[in-house]
């Protein structure tokens, strides 16, 4: 008997990795897709909403998707001459940032503390770290490359999204199987909205308090702190680290502190307070498992697996915690604030 168990969970682990491999030769198609499926889990409040009015189908997903493009476009136009002009400027920032580094280094010579200059200098290259923004938002616009394909798959998504249920009633006729399915699908539907909009909210506070503090490019870390605050707790540190970068090149500083502490706040706040009493405890998440799960969907399915790793595993832990079996899953993969398993 546990000569077979061995063998089974053998069995398991081999067709896991079997699975992984084809999910990433497959990228190419799957990428498009999940960026699809993410794009209309968020538009799909909007649609029901005009579908509740009695607006017919075709206007409402004319209304939708044109006021997504809209939106996109704009967003585009805004940050496409910044990311253009700050590459530009990469070397003149590294220079600079160069300065203040010896200058750190000096001053702990004079103290009398000797910092290991040649380790530091492999860990700390000032170029990278300013050419890792550049790319990230290279990485995310090269997305959208089929753009047309996207916005074609989620138009069929909201569409076919009207007739799932019906679909799922007509093969299933076990109420609590499509009460499951049916609230899986409005958590889902819930979580990625609600995020969205915090993320919307963050952007906003960070674009305001930048402006007002007067780094440059303010609107293209705003926009990086919309993107990266799908990824909890590391994404708001990725994202500072550009802003206040700069800001101690451009104005000193005093104000790179001040910006740092702007980004503390907003974190503290959107994040630890208002976020988990808008979404409940049961959505959160474990460091190791954020940090895990950006390293492995990055891997597997690169720079939108990266965007994507924390609204997918939410997903996946939404669906493990409404079967009794595979709770346990999903109670280790949260943060252990909500240790009641129903």
């Amino acid at each position: 008997m546990k000569e077979n168990r061995i063998g089974y969970y053998f069995i398991v682990m081999a067709s896991i990795v079997i699975v992984l491999a084809g999910v990433k030769s497959a990228s190419v198609i799957l990428v498009p897709f999940l960026l699809s499926l993410f794009i209309a889990v968020i538009l799909s409040p909007s649609f029901s909403y005009l579908k509740s009015k009695k607006i017919p189908d075709f206007i409402a997903i004319i209304v939708v998707i044109g006021a997504f493009i809209v939106f996109l476009g704009l967003i585009a136009k805004l940050i496409g001459t910044s990311v253009q002009d700050f590459s530009s400027n990469i070397d003149t920032y590294s220079r600079q940032l160069n300065i203040y580094y010896q200058s750190l280094v000096d001053y702990s010579d004079s103290i009398g503390i000797a910092l290991p200059v040649s380790e530091l200098n492999n860990i700390i290259n000032t170029k990278q770290i300013m050419l890792f923004t550049s790319s990230f938002i290279h990485g995310v616009g090269s997305m959208f490359t089929n753009g047309f394909v996207v916005l074609l798959t989620v138009v069929f998504m909201l569409l076919e999204s009207q007739h799932f249920v019906e679909k799922i009633t007509s093969v299933d006729r076990d109420d609590d199987n499509l009460e499951k399915i049916t609230q899986i699908f409005t958590k889902i539907k819930e979580y990625m909205a609600i995020k969205a909009i915090i993320s919307l909210v963050t952007g906003l506070l960070i674009w305001v308090a930048l402006v007002l503090i007067g780094t440059d490019y303010a609107f293209l870390w705003a926009v990086l702190a919309f993107m990266l605050n799908f990824i909890p707790n590391i994404g708001s540190i990725i994202a500072a680290v550009p802003a206040v970068l700069i800001s101690l090149v451009q104005l000193g500083s005093f104000s790179a502190l001040l910006v740092a502490t702007l980004y503390v706040v907003v974190n503290i706040v959107i994040g630890s307070i208002i976020e988990p009493k808008v979404m409940g405890k049961g959505l959160g998440l474990s460091t190791l498992v954020v940090f895990l799960s950006l390293l492995f969907w990055g891997w597997l399915l690169g720079m939108v697996g990266m965007l994507l790793s924390i609204p997918l595993t939410i997903m996946a832990k939404i669906i493990l915690n409404e079967n009794r079996e595979s709770r346990w899953i999903s109670v280790l993969l949260g943060s252990g604030e909500n240790l009641k398993i129903k």
